[in-house]
């Protein structure tokens, strides 16, 4: 099989976007507690920010901390934001080393300020860079985001009785300035994409697989890519017979 690297020459997704799943399955498996997952699929997540961008792919969203998450134990939640700031901490001098550029979709409301503050930190950082454009979804949820897009429409129109359309909500999402992705991955068996980029994923191509996510490597990145290149893909039309 082809590597990522390779792999640019093909059919390649100008964005994708992961729901990444699986981390506590892979800790339980081991009889290790939940973090130690989460810690697995830190590396995880390096390892795909490097396959992205060396297979050519311009943008990549993480599902990174939904607005579901909250449910979670406290302590678990806690856990989850240490080790997002430690990783941001840690790699962002090499994520600014390679070009890539970082940004962030998600109510802020909510967060702890020094998550907040790193964010900001990262996303002027790496501003200047052309190269890969790192989305991470924290405190993100689909309904959220398009009840804000709605009410901020609403809000600045003339008059609130005329329709809305459905290009004036695209263009007030917080992913308006990226292309809707191309490719949706979710790892450890569920299909279901579970109020994750809901309204930019009408024409997605979705690819589940049953590999948690922490074990997700090189090998999973390129069959989900070499599965992607067979996909035709008509967004309703028809594509004429050869």
């Amino acid at each position: 099989m082809k590597s990522s690297a390779d792999m640019r020459h093909n059919n390649t997704p100008e964005h994708i976007a992961f729901i990444m799943d699986g981390n506590g399955r892979w800790a339980k498996k081991r009889f290790l507690p939940r973090v130690f997952g989460h810690r697995a699929g830190a590396e995880t997540v390096r390892r795909v920010v490097r396959l992205s961008g060396e297979a050519g792919v311009r943008f990549l969203t993480l599902y990174a901390f939904s607005s579901e998450n909250w449910k979670r134990p406290v302590e678990e939640v806690g856990f989850l934001f240490g080790l997002f700031k430690s990783y941001m901490t840690k790699e962002i001098d090499a994520l600014d080393a390679d070009n890539v550029r970082v940004r962030f979709i998600g109510r802020r409301e909510g967060l702890p300020a020094d998550v907040c503050e790193i964010m900001d930190f990262a996303v002027a950082r790496t501003d200047k860079n052309t190269g890969l454009t790192l989305i991470l979804a924290v405190n993100y949820g689909s309904y959220h985001e398009i009840a804000d897009a709605v009410t901020r429409i609403v809000r600045e129109k003339a008059d609130y009785k005329d329709p809305v359309s459905a290009e004036e909500i695209a263009d007030a999402l917080q992913t308006a300035e990226y292309p809707a992705p191309d490719l949706i991955i979710r790892t450890a068996g569920e299909r279901r994409l579970s109020n994750f980029l809901l309204w930019q994923a009408a024409y997605s191509e979705l690819y589940f697989t049953d590999t948690l996510w922490p074990d997700f490597d090189r090998a999973q990145f390129d069959a989900a890519l070499a599965d992607f290149d067979k996909r035709e893909r008509k967004y309703g039309g028809v594509i004429d017979d050869v």
